[in-house]
């Protein structure tokens, strides 16, 4: 299933059931699992392994060298999971730093001219909107939604089920289950949709909403809202909010 004006090395590893389209680039160092199509004009190179199912559609870009300064072309990885989309003139970039990884997880889809950066992590169900673009560093936890247009900063963490609006300007880490949108972004309360489809319950839900009033209460820092919700958390949500804001930072948490 490979067509003939494709050009696929003959030392990549292609599973059974790949379809290659035409005028498609693979490289020596490239390994494709079973089920997944790249449709046309698709480049795959550097130290790459795409998993099972995958819909790759033209003009994609998978494993490109990084575009950091730091890249001076060391081994370093670039990871796409199961049954992923990655639609027209994605870009996703192996990683800079000997033997570091770019990684995109399962059942992700990222719409046209998405750009992923190196060293980023996707968790599993992250939908990046056309146009959205991470810098270098940034992880983005399971069932993120990325408005289009919008940019992230490096080293920001987004966490779970938080919902980023269009066109907005990340600078700092988004807590797991809110809404925020702008320029510069604000809080918009809790990605109440997302939730509701999950399965989170009502109990749950009330509380991620009280955690949000306190984190985002003027009269209270960060750590004071830390500690007052410590008083309170009663579900899982609510202590994985309280971790996420307990974990390590490079850029403070939006506030």
């Amino acid at each position: 299933m490979i067509h003939s004006t494709a050009i696929v090395h003959p030392n990549a590893k292609i599973a059974r059931g790949v379809e290659i389209g035409p005028f498609c680039v693979v490289g020596e160092n490239v390994s494709i699992g079973t089920g997944t199509v790249l449709q046309a004009h698709v480049v795959v190179n550097g130290w790459t392994e795409i998993g099972e199912d995958c819909q790759i559609f033209p003009f994609a870009t998978i494993g490109a060298a990084s575009q950091d300064r730091k890249y001076h072309g060391e081994r370093a990885f670039t990871r796409v999971g199961n049954r992923t989309t990655l639609r027209e003139y994605c870009s996703i970039q192996r990683a800079t730093g000997e033997d570091e990884v770019t990684a995109v997880g399962d059942d992700c889809l990222l719409l046209a001219y998405t750009h992923i950066a190196h060293n980023c992590i996707l968790g599993n169900n992250v939908t990046m909107s056309n146009l959205a673009q991470l810098a270098g560093h940034v992880i983005v936890e399971d069932f993120v939604t990325i408005g289009g247009q919008a940019g992230v900063h490096q080293f920001v963490r987004i966490g779970r089920y938080a919902m980023i609006g269009g066109a907005s300007k990340i600078t700092k880490d988004v807590p797991p289950f809110f809404l925020f949108e702008g320029n510069p972004a604000e809080p918009y309360g809790l990605n109440s949709v997302g939730l509701r489809r999950a399965g989170f319950s009502v109990d749950e839900r009330n509380e991620i909403k009280k955690f949000y009033k306190i984190l985002y209460n003027p009269k209270m820092n960060v750590s004071q809202a830390v500690e007052a919700m410590k008083a309170e958390a009663m579900s899982d949500p609510g202590r994985e909010i309280i971790a996420f804001l307990e974990a390590p930072s490079q850029r403070g948490v939006l506030k």
